[in-house]
């Protein structure tokens, strides 16, 4: 009897769900920017990102921004820099302390946001494709279920001397 546990054998790191869902993802952003090349897009898919963020949090500070993303402020700064300088936002300064930032699109950013919501579309469809509706729907409701125990568990002290498998 193997007495080696099973989250410490040798397994393909291709087959375990962290790297399949890292290799998923990575794939749909590299599908969804050829997609955006092949329409004369010419956006980083941090650039994307940021666009996207800010369509659902209009007004937000420049700071609140970056800890959304998960990125430093400096970084999110030259990302800010080139999409002003592009049209697409602009930078107001807070109403109650001159020292903050915050971030609007502008009109020139809709049909920019229309093309993404559009390019999303086609990339989703390719990844769904031969996927059934229902197939698609278990997955969804498995992702979400595993979105919400990971939020629950981050806000939780680390797990101790546990072992866990892919």
């Amino acid at each position: 009897m193997n007495s080696t546990p099973k989250a410490l054998t040798k397994e393909q790191p291709s087959r375990t769900v962290g790297f399949l869902l890292h290799d998923v993802a990575r794939l749909l952003r590299k599908r969804f920017e050829q997609n955006a090349r092949g329409f004369g897009l010419e956006l980083t898919r941090s650039q994307w990102q940021v666009l996207a963020y800010l369509d659902k949090n209009e007004g937000i500070r420049q700071g609140g921004l970056a800890e959304l993303l998960e990125v430093e402020p400096i970084t999110l700064g030259r990302i800010l820099d080139k999409l002003e300088s592009c049209g697409l936002i602009e930078r107001r300064h807070d109403a109650t302390d001159r020292r903050v930032w915050r971030l609007s699109l502008t009109e020139k950013a809709g049909p920019t946001l229309a093309t993404m919501r559009e390019l999303g579309e086609i990339t989703r469809a390719e990844a769904f494709a031969d996927i059934s509706e229902t197939e698609r729907e278990a997955l969804l409701a498995l992702l979400t279920t595993m979105r919400g125990n990971l939020s629950a568990a981050c806000a939780m002290p680390p797990a101790e001397g546990q072992k866990t498998h892919g």
